[in-house]
């Protein structure tokens, strides 16, 4: 560790950096030279503050950021160690979704993308499940810069997530009930798909039935079914929600709103099947755009929200750090297929 307080009494003569800076570029200094490999250990906090002079917290704050770069990794009761001798690594990621869904693959490649190679992103998938949802946190606690979290919308997740200092969590896509200090960038489902869907109004009373694919035990947002409920009732639309699309039981006349690709695969073989033509002798409606959806069969009707601006905007907060709490609107993208 010699070279390590001699690098640090070499920074301090250098007035422009803060103490917190001066411990991080000192060993930063020390990896590259290698004389710190992956798996060394740090002297402790008690022995830094002894050698350099500088107060517990500059240390335990150097020590930390370092951490959230993935450089350093604490072991319980044993101190810091030396994780990875990248040092041109900004920060270390977490981002946790609900599955690789082609709209969630839209977000982590721009989210990629607009970050660059110098942070680390590790993606972890939950799966709208509690318990998945628990491990995963468990195990990702305390080992990154930044938890970039869609959460799952249950009281119960909220409280999870207050476990997170508010300074390294963004949640994204699906809005929970947090303190104010906590950052967000959520889209939001129930009024808003019932205001895209009043500017179909005439579209969907060319239909015999409006029919909503929605699987209560899915990860689909409730406020979706909710505005359905709303809208047909209010208008008088004679419609039926049903749990998934059965293969076979296409029929002419209908509209179909889809939450779940799969459904929407299945409907566009059987109408192929059938020679149905999309847009005249049945409609398609779907929630979550995506570059297929844009091409195939002239083009789905869909209601979404711009994923890759959610990316960029995410994105942002991690290169600035400025609190954010936004929301980002649907919108309704018009083609062929009502």
């Amino acid at each position: 560790m010699k070279l390590l307080f001699e690098k640090i009494n070499e920074l301090k003569k250098i007035s422009t950096l803060t103490k917190h800076e001066k411990l991080i570029k000192a060993i930063e200094g020390v990896i590259e030279a290698k004389d710190l490999k992956k798996g060394d250990k740090l002297p402790s906090i008690n022995i830094m503050v002894a050698e350099v002079g500088f107060a517990r917290k500059t240390i335990v704050k150097a020590y930390e950021d370092l951490k959230g770069r993935g450089i350093v990794e604490s072991k319980n009761f044993k101190g810091y160690y030396i994780a990875d001798v990248n040092t041109k690594t900004k920060l270390r990621v977490a981002l946790v979704l609900y599955a690789f869904h082609t709209f969630q693959e839209d977000f982590y490649n721009t989210f990629r993308k607009e970050l660059g190679k110098k942070y680390i992103i590790n993606v972890f998938f939950h799966h709208n499940n509690l318990d998945v949802f628990k491990d995963i946190l468990t195990r990702i606690s305390g080992r990154y810069g930044m938890y970039v979290v869609a959460p799952i919308q249950t009281p119960e997740v909220s409280l999870l997530l207050k476990k997170i200092p508010s300074d390294k969590l963004l949640v994204i896509d699906r809005h929970v009930s947090l303190p104010s200090q906590y950052s967000y960038i959520t889209q939001e489902f129930e009024s808003s798909t019932y205001e895209q869907l009043k500017k179909l109004l005439i579209e969907i009373n060319k239909y015999k039935q409006f029919v909503l694919f929605f699987n209560n035990d899915s990860d689909y947002p409730i406020g979706i079914l909710n505005a359905f409920k709303k809208f047909t009732k209010e208008f008088n639309i004679n419609a039926k929600v049903e749990a998934q699309y059965e293969p076979g039981s296409i029929k002419k006349d209908r509209l179909y709103f889809f939450i779940n690709d799969s459904d929407l695969w299945e409907i566009l073989k059987d109408s192929k099947t059938r020679n149905y033509v999309i847009g005249k002798d049945l409609g398609l409606l779907a929630h979550n755009d995506n570059a297929i959806k844009e091409i195939i069969c002239g083009g789905i009707t869909t209601i979404s929200i711009d994923f890759k601006k959610m990316a960029k905007e995410s994105a942002n907060y991690l290169k600035l750090k400025e609190h954010v709490q936004k929301i980002i609107p649907s919108q309704l993208i018009q083609r062929k297929s009502l």
